[in-house]
């Protein structure tokens, strides 16, 4: 078995599979933005035990992340990714190798609170909630359904997406 290997658990989902969730222990929040930002429903809280987590997980079939060799000796631990960088960006590779992650869906989450987001259908429900910059620059808006924050197609997803597509490229 390759030390790869060892960290990934025997239930990991199907390279095809859509429908990965996450749970991001403590140490990785930005980790769990990113997973957002991409798509990925991924659960997180910054104070969260590691009782607390593993219940989630179990109760919610979920995947955890974590930095913590500790944890993953809990018993009953289904599924879970040993992460071993400490830059974020780099976690968030590893994830995606691990998985093998290919379909995302740029900006159908909110990357504060994992809730769902929904398009606005008339630009002028945002007009008091954006910079006035972006009112007039940008036509297509998103607002999360759970906290309600607002969402727009600026350069960060463009860049992003160019980066992503270029790691794809280069493997």
């Amino acid at each position: 078995m390759t030390r790869r290997e060892e960290t990934v658990s025997s239930l990991t989902p199907d390279s095809n599979q859509l429908k990965v969730t996450f749970i991001a222990d403590a140490m990785l929040g930005r980790l769990a933005r990113w997973l957002r930002f991409l798509g990925f429903d991924t659960v997180y809280f910054s104070g969260i035990s590691d009782a607390s987590l593993i219940r989630i997980a179990l109760e919610q079939s979920r995947t955890i992340l974590t930095r913590d060799t500790r944890l993953l000796r809990v018993k009953g631990l289904r599924s879970y990714l040993l992460i071993a960088s400490d830059d974020p960006f780099q976690q968030l590779l590893e994830t995606i190798s691990t998985f093998k992650l290919r379909q995302f869906r740029l900006l159908s989450r909110c990357v504060k609170c994992n809730g769902k987001l929904q398009k606005i259908q008339d630009k002028s429900e945002v007009k008091d909630s954006v910079p006035e910059y972006v009112f007039l620059h940008y036509n297509l808006f998103q607002k999360c359904a759970d906290c309600g924050k607002i969402y727009w197609e600026g350069t960060h997803p463009r860049k992003f997406r160019e980066e992503i597509q270029g790691i794809f490229r280069d493997s």
